[in-house]
């Protein structure tokens, strides 16, 4: 089932604990602020739609990792 990465990524600390876990999907910006690669900006935060396995996985870590909680997998029934 294909979930939906969400990133608040104007709350980014910049510690880089993202790119770390999963540079496939994650880049720190000249300015030090992670990007999710390939999202596209909604309303406040950033959305990315994926289907693999192991790209949810991935980003699950991503998001286990990061110390100020602003990257979220959920299902794509949950936010619409």
């Amino acid at each position: 089932m294909a979930k939906k990465v969400i990133h608040f990524k104007k709350d980014c600390i910049s510690c880089g604990a993202c790119e770390a876990i999963s540079p496939e999907f994650w880049k720190l910006e000249e300015s030090g602020i992670a990007q999710l690669i390939g999202a596209t900006e909604v309303g406040d935060h950033w959305e990315l739609i994926i289907e693999k396995e192991s790209s949810i996985e991935a980003n699950k870590e991503a998001a286990d990792v990061c110390p100020v909680n602003i990257i979220h997998v959920k299902d794509i029934k949950d936010d619409e």
